[in-house]
């Protein structure tokens, strides 16, 4: 198991115990997990994300840290947009979608505002990829 196979599956494990509630780097964020199936591979993934919400639309950042390259689960919900998330002690199925221009940018810019690393990311991947913002409108 890698070292970040290994911390998602401890944050997992601890918002599972609490209620959705997690310390270290998330104690004070909203965090869902995110259910995908790989790509290629066709496996379950699950992927623990810091998300938001503007009126009443949950959303989510594929920001990879400042990557140059999208998050894998990324790729997964391209290819299969049907994910199950779970939110505190509730589960759903939602359909994940892509938020288009200028919702992106809106979506981004206040997430950005709440989450300064955000911001920090987006000038990492500048002129590199364009961070995508994605919906998860609840099936």
């Amino acid at each position: 198991m890698s070292d970040s196979e290994d911390f998602n599956a401890r944050v997992i494990e601890e918002f599972r115990a609490n209620e959705g509630k997690v310390g270290g780097f998330f104690a004070d964020k909203d965090l869902l997990l995110l259910h995908t199936v790989g790509a290629r591979s066709g496996e379950a993934r699950i992927h623990p994300l810091v998300c938001m919400e503007e009126d009443g639309k949950l959303y989510i950042i594929a920001s990879a840290a400042g990557s140059s390259k999208h998050p894998a689960w990324f790729h997964n919900l391209v290819a299969n947009s049907i994910v199950d998330i779970e939110i505190g002690t509730e589960r759903f199925q939602a359909n994940a979608v892509i938020a288009g221009e200028p919702e992106r940018s809106s979506l981004y810019a206040k997430a950005a505002v709440t989450y300064r690393f955000f911001k920090e990311y987006e000038e990492k991947t500048a002129g590199i990829r364009t961070i995508p913002v994605i919906l998860l409108n609840r099936l």
